[in-house]
């Protein structure tokens, strides 16, 4: 993300991946951030080791979250895809 003035330019995502949940594969590289298909919860291990629930993710969402697991116990929702910069 670059400033200019008042101005936040955001770079776009170059490359994307099928993320199916699982409890103990972890994504690498880790997540620039998620995009959701299907609503529902979404379990996932953050950078920092410890679990979190994305509760009633909206379908056709990008969640800008960096994960290293997108965890299946828990894990309601679907069309889950890994978005990179």
């Amino acid at each position: 993300m670059a400033t200019t003035g008042s101005m936040v330019f955001i770079e776009p995502f170059r490359r994307g991946a099928a993320v199916t949940p699982h409890d103990t594969n972890t994504l690498n590289p880790v997540t620039d951030a998620l995009y959701v298909g299907g609503a529902g919860n979404v379990v996932v291990t953050g950078i920092d080791g410890a679990d979190y629930t994305l509760t009633s993710a909206l379908a056709g969402h990008v969640y800008n979250v960096a994960v290293s697991r997108v965890k299946a116990t828990g894990t309601t929702a679907g069309n889950i895809v890994a978005l990179y910069r």
